[in-house]
């Protein structure tokens, strides 16, 4: 086996009324770019519903299939560099703690039947049982994935380029605070539903401090809470490309006759004209770029661990 492993989702949703044009190809496409930079074939896995794919193989979306995949690209991984990619349909669902917040999901491709994959389940099955000496990139192009995998740190760029770290604590508190100004005003449908999604949002942002060691956490701080205690302090090198905020959408694209999804698009179309030759935060502003000429989504860039964004970007 060789230092590297990829796992690589693709989910049309083929006869559904949920049914996503671009996925299979993001799949491949990223499968195709892995390989360029070296990724033996036998150590990448991909996960798709196809029209040559079986349901009920081990190749199907299944949720059961995605969890036990996620176990194999993580386990026995030290010293790895490891890659994840999905593209799909992502959702927001009630979080399990009883708050009454919002968690993200990713939809496996029988959802319906047995239920979205939440953020804590991704965490879990993908950033805990990282060993150390191990690194993990992740790409999620699919709706509401900003804070996907609950990672403590989030960069996002503003309309000028400009690249800014988000204070957790300050947006989550601002984001409930605007949520309870606005159901002063009366509890028509509209001001519950918007607030609904502010406080989702701030819910989204103190998860992320669950995971977070020295600074925010701690017994008296906002990481305390139901995992709180058993996430604390984690350091992971897990690096995670997101398509768009936790309230936005991610867009199902037509690109030069080929369907796509825009991220999954953006970052390959940014990776190629560079010939990979970028820092971290170079990729996020030209993949913001490239989005910004059509889409409305702000890609963001997370992490298990303070990292300097400057330095290039190895896989």
């Amino acid at each position: 086996m060789s230092g590297r492993k990829a796992l690589l989702i693709g989910i049309n949703y083929v006869g559904t009324k949920n049914e996503l044009r671009g996925c299979h190809s993001d799949a491949r496409n990223v499968l195709n770019f892995l390989q360029r930079w070296g990724y033996d074939p036998s150590d990448c896995v991909l996960l798709s519903d196809e029209p040559n794919v079986q349901p009920g193989s081990r190749s199907w979306p299944s949720g059961q299939n995605i969890l036990r995949a996620m176990d194999w690209l993580v386990r026995g991984s030290e010293g790895q560099s490891l890659f994840f990619h999905y593209s799909g349909h992502g959702g927001q669902v009630q979080d399990s703690d009883g708050s009454g917040g919002l968690t993200d999901t990713i939809c496996p491709v029988d959802f319906q039947e047995n239920g979205q994959m939440d953020s804590d389940t991704l965490h879990r099955h993908l950033v805990s049982p990282l060993p150390q000496g191990a690194s993990l990139h992740a790409i999620f192009d699919c709706c509401h994935s900003g804070t996907v995998m609950e990672l403590p740190y989030t960069y996002r760029t503003d309309a000028d380029g400009n690249v800014n770290l988000v204070d957790n604590i300050k947006q989550g508190i601002q984001l409930a605070e605007s949520a309870a100004h606005l159901m002063q005003g009366g509890f028509s449908m509209n001001s519950v539903r918007d607030a609904e999604q502010l406080f989702a949002g701030a819910r989204s942002f103190w998860k992320g401090l669950q995971h977070m060691g020295g600074e925010g956490g701690g017994e008296e701080g906002l990481a305390h809470g139901e995992h709180g205690q058993e996430y604390y302090g984690e350091v992971k090198q897990v690096i995670m490309y997101s398509g768009c905020r936790d309230d936005q959408t991610s867009a199902d694209a037509s690109i030069a006759g080929a369907a796509t999804g825009a991220m999954s698009w953006a970052f390959l179309q940014v990776m190629a004209q560079f010939n990979g030759q970028q820092s971290y935060v170079e990729i996020l502003q030209n993949t913001r770029g490239m989005l910004q000429q059509k889409y409305s989504q702000v890609p963001q860039l997370s992490c298990g661990e303070q990292m300097d964004l400057n330095r290039p970007f190895r896989i």
